[in-house]
């Protein structure tokens, strides 16, 4: 039932936008999918700091962007209304299964996700790594709710549509549309935690820029992804589980012992300074790996990255390079769907090949 209402759906979208993108001016065709966030937020009032995210739908969201609809033919459909911290596995596979059907079934021109701030960085790098397809898919958010005195959601909604219309953003990957800037699905994180400058790309620096609804391109991504990517989730209900250890003077091995007796497919350890753990931390982590669990070393340092340089490096423990620990254990949990450990073992320089592409 649940997939015919989809295919339903999708075919009065597709009547919805060939009916309205027949008209002179030949405007794009983009579909809003919302997910909530503080983008979809309520406050008690217009200055009040605390909010409920995830309130309104994806068409009182449209309806506060003047002149958003002289840029594109639009379609909103509610994936969900969540805060991003409870972003699930489950959503994302919808958003992926949705942005693959519209496109082909040439139903759009682009996609725009509205997300919540939290976790928009993973969702974007999730798709940016699965979605085939070359049409723009541009996410989008805020950090002030909808009833805020100078809300951020209107004007990052109508520069992020003006993205996904433009010519100019095919071949791009996943994008995110943040305060006046492009920045790649790549690189991309969060660096405040309330400020309305809280996206940026560290290591390499946006993509380009928005001014007057015009997007402005100065660099490109020039890692694997989206068409040049080679994993492959069409029929996956699940994806190899993958944690992140987090690592400190004197850490505790508790939480490494813990996951290896839950039977993890993989660790990813946020490392000190470039990559590093203690003695102790490394002593569990050979056990897991004895045990067929995937280990790769990140840092949580937000610049830098880890290479093969790193201290008492251990080619069988692959490094990020410039993957941050959440984008690590998402790689690799699209890794491991290729490279299956046999027998207790893992084909680490499968692993350390992919981290290097991507």
């Amino acid at each position: 039932m649940k997939k015919f209402i989809t295919l339903i759906s999708f075919f009065l979208i597709s009547l919805s936008l060939y009916a309205n993108s027949a008209n002179p001016d030949q405007k794009p065709r983009i579909v809003i999918l919302a997910t909530g966030g503080t983008i979809a937020g309520s406050a008690n009032n217009s200055t009040n700091a605390s909010y409920k995210p995830g309130v309104i739908s994806v068409e009182q969201i449209i309806a506060t962007v003047p002149d958003i609809e002289k840029i594109a033919v639009l379609k909103g459909i509610q994936v969900c209304n969540i805060s991003s911290q409870n972003m699930e596995l489950s959503i994302w596979l919808k958003l992926y299964n949705a942005i693959d059907s519209l496109f082909s079934n040439d139903l759009c021109d682009g996609v725009v996700i509205t997300h919540g701030t939290d976790t928009m960085e993973e969702t974007a790098y999730f798709l940016n790594l699965t979605i085939k397809h070359s049409r723009p898919v541009v996410l989008t958010g805020s950090m002030r709710p909808s009833t805020s005195l100078s809300a951020d959601g209107p004007f990052n909604l109508f520069n992020a549509v003006s993205v996904a219309a433009s010519q100019k953003a095919h071949n791009r990957g996943v994008m995110v549309v943040i305060n006046d800037f492009i920045l790649s699905a790549d690189d991309v994180t969060k660096t405040n935690t309330v400020n309305t400058a809280a996206f940026s790309c560290p290591n390499y620096g946006p993509l380009g820029y928005i001014r007057d609804g015009e997007p402005r391109f100065y660099r490109e991504c020039m890692v694997r992804h989206t068409t040049g990517s080679e994993f492959d989730i069409k029929g996956l209900k699940t994806l190899p589980q993958v944690e992140i250890v987090y690592s400190y003077a004197f850490s505790s091995t508790t939480p490494i012992k813990a996951l290896i007796e839950a039977n993890v497919k993989g660790i990813v350890i946020a490392g000190v300074g470039h990559g590093n753990y203690s003695r102790e931390m490394k002593n569990e982590l050979e056990k897991g790996f004895a045990r067929g669990v995937a280990i790769i070393r990140s840092s949580r340092i937000s610049t830098g990255g880890v290479d093969c340089a790193a201290e008492d490096y251990d080619p069988s423990w692959p490094v990020s390079y410039l993957k941050n620990p959440q984008k690590a254990r998402i790689l690799l949990m699209l890794a491991l769907t290729r490279n299956n450990s046999v027998s207790g073992s893992i084909d680490t320089k499968e692993i350390q090949r992919i981290f290097t592409e991507y």
